[in-house]
């Protein structure tokens, strides 16, 4: 008996010795789970991997999960060896080596694991996997599929393209070099389409790894935020190590170590120097509305953000020390004493050295047969010049024009001739805001044509045409020939409204004069020059230079007026 049992004993021993073989937990490798296509052929089914956690983000305010990578690759270089694991139950950190299960699911084009049901952490402080180095521009559209959920290196040196996301939600775009807007370097057409094309492949958004929106950028581990350390776009990165994820259509990379940015890439300046004896400004003041009536769409919010945009104004006017200035976007309510142009002009007239004296320029609406002979135009927005009485003396009859391509969706435009107090030398300065690109407020029979130059192309080219016929009749009275045509035409450089300027022989001053790479906006991380310089013949030899200071176009959206983004 005692002989029997010790080898009922034993055969016990072996039969549950054998049974983890028998019932082993299959183990399913991450690249046959994301496989070479865009979506996993697995979806919907219960899956186990095992691999080490390369980026924790299991936080309330993070994408409450973890990625997760393999140890050994397979022989197929499109299939990815990294998967995003939801689930912030179990605490996982970076090196852990982890067992999970549960179900493969698409989320926003991401391949991920859901409806987890076991996380084990098997062991911890395993080295990870060395970053895979990836470069801009991808080869195509598809590429960074392969690296989905993996720990990658950006070796190279990526510039700041653009920040309009970041008060929002935390994420930069970045690029290499600048991307520059399609018509403003190509003609419109196959051209633009193909530099369209060449940027969406030269960019990807650096985020935060929240899905926080609004979050505080000051105690961000990874961006550190504030008003004094601004993230501006020019700046470079170098070296940056994260996570590849895509999300809403973007690749994105989740940063596990804190980005150096390069501030000396794009410092902030001081108002450009053009050299030459006078100084003309363009400016657009985003709405400026001084009234009660802060609700008006796109204006100030309330009272503080008003006062905040008004002293960021007046501070860069006086900066510029120029002694005329176009503005753009001015609250439409006048020229009384409660007017925001009279608001603006008083504002500058406190805070100006002793050598400026700042005066507006009133239009006769009646002469230019304006029904409403108090406002410049019909639209909520209007245009103003102010001038420099030190420098020069208004002269001739300040004059605008609201009949053909200004009837409309174009702003009415103001031409002001000015005598120079030193020399006695004259010119006519001619602000102009054409129609926006927008389609919220689309332009009959001008629909978008698919070149690049959007929506109201044909209305901004007649815009372009009907001005110039205007000032062949010299709306001023005072017959000289230096003519300066500055503002927002809201087409870029090699767009039909511009080009035609060029072909009636005005000079476009930032082709002859700027820099190369000028620019004086930026939107979807895209630069180009919506603001234009166009001289007449002879006084584009008197031009001295011309140049954008960047104290707008290059900042983040969160330092604008209002005092919270979004």
């Amino acid at each position: 008996m005692p002989k029997s049992k010790i080898l009922l004993s034993a055969f016990l021993i072996s039969i549950l010795g054998a049974w983890p073989l028998a019932h082993a937990t299959k183990i399913t490798p991450i690249h046959a789970i994301q496989g070479s296509d865009s979506q996993s052929r697995l979806t919907g089914q219960e899956c186990t991997i095992e691999g080490v956690v390369v980026g924790d983000f299991q936080k309330k305010d993070q994408l409450r999960g973890f990625f997760v990578q393999e140890k050994d690759a397979d022989a197929d270089e499109r299939t990815s060896e990294g998967i995003f694991v939801y689930d912030s139950h179990v605490r996982v950190r970076m090196g852990d080596w982890v067992r999970v299960t549960g179900k493969i699911a698409e989320y926003h084009g991401l391949t991920e694991i859901k409806s987890v049901r076991n996380v084990k952490v098997i062991k911890k402080g395993v080295p990870l996997p060395p970053p895979v180095t990836v470069r801009l521009p991808f080869q195509n559209a598809n590429y960074p599929e392969r690296f989905e959920g993996m720990r990658v290196v950006l070796a190279q040196t990526l510039t700041v393209s653009d920040t309009f996301g970041l008060g929002r939600y935390g994420h930069v775009t970045l690029s290499e070099g600048r991307l520059m807007a399609p018509t403003q370097v190509a003609l419109p057409g196959k051209d633009a389409s193909a530099v369209s094309a060449a940027n969406a492949l030269n960019q990807i958004i650096l985020d935060d790894g929240s899905e926080a929106q609004n979050p505080d950028l000051k105690s961000s581990p990874l961006l550190r935020f504030s008003k004094k350390k601004t993230l501006r776009s020019g700046y470079t990165v170098t070296g940056l190590t994260g996570v590849l994820t895509y999300a809403f259509g973007k690749y994105r990379i989740h940063p596990t170590e804190p980005p150096q940015f390069d501030a000396k890439a794009n410092p902030r300046g001081n108002s450009p120097d053009v050299k030459g004896r006078l100084r003309v400004a363009s400016f657009n003041v985003l709405r400026y509305f001084n009234g009660p009536d802060f609700l008006i769409p796109g204006g100030a919010k309330n009272p503080k953000a008003f006062r905040r945009q008004r002293a960021k104004i007046i501070n860069a006017i006086t900066a510029m020390n120029a002694d005329i200035i176009g503005l753009m976007e001015l609250e439409n309510d006048g020229y009384g004493p409660d007017s925001a142009i009279h608001d603006l002009v008083k504002g500058l007239n406190q805070a100006a050295p002793s050598g400026a004296s700042y005066a507006f320029v009133k239009p006769n609406l009646r002469q230019a047969q304006v029904p409403n002979t108090r406002r410049l135009g019909d639209q909520d927005i209007t245009l103003g010049l102010l001038y420099n009485k030190k420098a020069v003396a208004l002269v001739g009859n300040p004059a605008t024009k609201r009949d053909g391509a200004f009837a409309g969706k174009n702003r009415q435009p103001l031409a002001g001739t000015f005598r120079e107090t030193r020399t006695g030398e004259q010119v006519t300065v001619v602000v102009c805001h054409f129609k926006s690109k927008t389609s919220r407020s689309p332009c009959p029979n001008d629909p978008d044509q698919g070149d690049g130059q959007g929506t109201c192309n044909k209305t901004r080219t007649k815009a372009s045409a009907d001005l110039m016929k205007w000032l062949v009749s010299d709306p001023t009275g005072v017959r000289d020939p230096d003519i300066l045509i500055i503002g927002d035409l809201n087409a870029y450089l090699m767009e039909d409204p511009v080009v035609a300027f060029e072909k009636k022989g005005y000079a476009n001053l930032i082709r002859a004069k700027a820099k190369p790479g000028a620019y004086s906006y930026v939107h979807g991380g895209e630069a180009g020059c919506l603001d234009h310089a166009l001289a007449s013949p002879s006084l584009a030899k008197q031009v001295t230079g011309i140049a954008y200071w960047h104290i707008n176009a290059d900042e983040p959206y969160i330092c604008n007026r209002d005092t919270k983004s979004g």
